[in-house]
């Protein structure tokens, strides 16, 4: 067996969740600039709870310009609105919910989870065919662990799991953090839309600030660079 280690994972990318969009309007004439001002993978579509047609319709107007832009859009729940409204997938509340949708999804659209609470339930998403898993979002009354209880949940993921790991950042500090532990996305959201500079200024720095933290750890993990320290 080779000793070599495995290639390095390559550096984060953002996964970028929209306010709750009751009218898209706003949101469809800013998603281009903002998409295009930094390496979003996907953005995350919450919607406002209504009626399905009116959802749809919503989907339907928002995907164009995300998927235009190179970037999947996911809908926040809601699986069986998917493909009616031309998505590429749906994000889901827990293994009961990916359980559900997953028939409904596979094999052409993407189906990832959060509400993961242990470890056992993260390898179980992994194991029934999540196409990634969230730590560290918030649950209903607003909790969530620590940046440092969820850096070390992504650090375990990484090391020993192959689908990709979002960890959930509320300030530039903890996507820092999450893309030095080994995330694959860094999930964003609220702080950028309601940052003074604008959301484009705050995801740009975003953007710079995990591909430096990714540089820097995959720099202190090289033997090499150890060798010659």
């Amino acid at each position: 067996m080779s000793n070599k280690p495995p290639p390095p994972r390559p550096a984060p990318r953002l996964y970028l969740a929209t306010p709750v969009v009751d009218d898209p309007g706003s949101l469809v004439a800013e998603l281009p600039a903002l998409l295009a001002s930094a390496d979003v993978a996907a953005v995350l579509l919450r919607l406002k709870e209504t009626d399905q047609r009116t959802m749809i319709s919503r989907i339907k107007a928002l995907a164009p310009p995300v998927q235009k832009a190179g970037a999947a859009l996911l809908v926040d729940g809601h699986p069986e609105l998917v493909a009616r409204g031309g998505a590429d997938g749906a994000h889901l509340p827990g293994i009961a919910a990916l359980k559900e949708a997953l028939p409904s999804l596979k094999p052409d659209r993407i189906a990832g989870v959060g509400g993961l609470t242990t470890r056992h339930h993260s390898m179980d998403a992994g194991e029934i065919g999540a196409d990634y898993v969230l730590f560290g979002e918030p649950v209903a009354n607003g909790q969530r662990p620590s940046s440092q209880a969820i850096a070390e949940r992504l650090d375990w993921w990484a090391e020993l799991f192959e689908p990709p790991c979002v960890g959930f950042a509320i300030s530039l500090e903890e996507a820092h953090d999450f893309a030095a532990s080994g995330a694959d996305f860094v999930l964003v959201g609220e702080f950028i839309w309601t940052d003074p500079r604008g959301p484009r200024a705050a995801l740009i720095e975003i953007d710079a600030a995990i591909k430096k933290a990714h540089a820097t750890a995959t720099a202190s993990q090289d033997p090499a660079s150890q060798e010659h320290g």
